[in-house]
């Protein structure tokens, strides 16, 4: 790598890329925006407004064609990740692509597959990876205090008002599952890997899988799944478009529990230890997750490594919501 700043190209004007990770890597130490491809004129006006030193391009493969981008960012829908991971690979571009990351394992296996041959860093975008709330949970879970684990919950869910949204199109890759769900089963995938001691994406896949859904306009609106692993752990989780927005999981010991609230986001609060009728509120700080996560990513391709959320997760994720889909009867 010739300069100590990865320089980032991004593959459309979506809303979390212009919110949340273009500023985030403005904000880091070790990235630099560089170039933004649109198909839509009007869109590359706005992020020459918003963001004036970028080169704003008429296509993505006019980005990957730019000898200056190290790497790219890919918040596209769902259904083009496979693509656009694959020819930015064979550009020789480093990837940072938006959850899920592919719409089945097979896919995913085909990124990993692409990337690897062209010796570039693919890296999935689950930003709470890198709150200091998640780190705060791991650290409780590897101090014993909960005893042996025994059930965990995670939910992810909220109401989606966008009628025209791509999240309600099955053939963009939509619905609840894959937008909010891959979260709560990540999660889920975290704490096993705690539990087993195996390291990340080691932890034994589950035993058996049951789920269910309602489908509406071709894709789950709401969607809840239960896991049974072959130590006797249950593990359930939920996700939806269609009633109240609730992020909360549960670790369940022989011990004690922990109430992780807001599980999935980077704000200030509380996860509440309890331990028979005692029950402790265990203060966490607010976090930059965005730029943790860049910064992560950069400094992997820096210092030729591999970043901190490890590609044996995200493929044992795409395996997991694989069987749940199977699960469902309908």
């Amino acid at each position: 790598m010739t300069t100590q700043k990865i320089r980032w190209g991004v593959l459309g004007w979506a809303r979390i890329a212009r919110e949340f990770v273009i500023p985030a890597i403005e904000r880091s130490s070790n990235s630099e925006f560089h170039a933004i491809g649109s198909r839509d004129a009007l869109k590359l006006a706005e992020c020459r407004k918003m963001f004036s030193g970028a080169k704003t391009y008429p296509s993505y493969d006019d980005v990957l064609r730019d000898p200056e981008v190290d790497a790219v960012y890919i918040p596209l829908p769902n259904s083009m990740h496979r693509e656009w991971t694959i020819k930015a690979a064979e550009q020789g571009k480093h990837v940072l692509c938006e959850k899920p990351i592919a719409l089945n394992a097979t896919e995913c296996r085909e990124m990993i597959d692409a990337c690897a041959l062209h010796g570039v860093t693919l890296m999935e975008a689950f930003m709470y990876r890198y709150t200091f709330r998640t780190r705060k949970t791991l650290e409780i879970l590897r101090s014993g205090v909960l005893g042996d684990i025994k059930f965990i919950s995670s939910t992810f869910r909220y109401l989606l008002a966008n009628r025209s949204s791509i999240k309600l199109q099955s053939q963009l890759g939509g619905g609840s599952l894959y937008d909010v769900g891959c979260y709560p089963v990540n999660f889920v995938g975290m704490v096993t890997d705690e539990i087993a001691g195996a390291g990340p994406g080691k932890a034994p896949l589950p035993e058996s899988v049951c789920a269910e859904l309602v489908r509406s306009e071709g894709i789950d609106m709401i969607f809840s799944g239960v896991m049974k692993y072959p130590s006797g752990l249950i593990a359930s989780v939920n996700s939806g478009f269609n009633a109240q927005r609730r992020l909360f999981s549960e670790i369940v010991g022989t011990k004690g529990a922990l109430e992780i609230p807001d599980t999935f986001f980077d704000n200030a609060g509380v996860i509440n230890l309890i331990s028979g009728d005692e029950r402790r509120g265990i203060p966490v700080e607010v976090s930059d997750r965005y730029r943790f996560e860049i910064e992560d990513f950069a400094d992997a391709i820096l210092q030729r490594r591999a970043p901190q959320f490890t590609l044996a997760e995200t493929q044992r994720n795409t395996e997991v919501l694989d069987r749940l889909f199977a699960a469902c009867k309908v």
